[in-house]
């Protein structure tokens, strides 16, 4: 009985620590500050185990190597991504260096299929990572991942080519296709 007593006092003397802590407001939490590595390797743990443990249920459609469904995928992520996870050819955007932590460049790196999904559609929090679930329905999102499959493998030329070619999609917004590469992005893409 002494033993939990002794627990319980150190789990709430913990707490108010943290508490304190929190209120205090001694943690710079500008995104131009880096986390601490104890904070940063929290928070990224946290993250990784959140994700896997939500998207190991989402079953894959089969449609995923249809051509069709990474067309619209390229004009999607076209329009939406390519600010936050550049495009082939493009080294850097204007909203990146100002990003932490930074987004993945989707250029150089395989996702996995379930995990990508979730993170498209539900968002993460404290990050630039917005939902996208709230505004684009379950096929377009899965065109989306279909299209980062593809994306690792592709020049700046086929990168443009496939956009260019991509359906026009009601939920672009105001950007069309033809618009969809930004002129800095395009004129990096060709000096690659």
């Amino acid at each position: 009985m002494k033993t939990l007593k002794i627990l319980l006092t150190l789990i709430l003397l913990g707490g108010l620590a943290v508490a304190v802590w929190v209120e205090s407001g001694w943690y710079d939490i500008g995104a131009d500050q880096p986390h601490t590595r104890p904070v940063l390797a929290l928070l990224q743990t946290l993250r990784e185990r959140s994700i896997a443990h939500r998207a190991a249920a989402i079953e894959l459609p089969h449609d995923l190597d249809d051509p069709a469904v990474i067309l619209k995928g390229a004009g999607q992520y076209a329009a939406m991504c390519t600010g936050c996870h550049l495009a082939p050819g493009m080294d850097d955007s204007e909203i990146r260096p100002g990003l932490y932590p930074q987004p993945p460049d989707l250029t150089r790196q395989a996702v996995d299929p379930r995990a990508a999904f979730w993170v498209i559609k539900h968002g993460i929090k404290m990050s630039a990572m917005p939902a996208w679930g709230s505004s684009h329905d379950d096929a377009t999102i899965w065109s989306m991942v279909a299209f980062l499959r593809k994306l690792p493998t592709l020049t700046p030329a086929q990168y443009r080519d496939i956009v260019a070619k991509a359906p026009p999609d009601d939920d672009m917004g105001p950007m069309d296709h033809d618009h969809a590469m930004p002129a800095a992005a395009a004129s990096s893409a060709d000096h690659h």
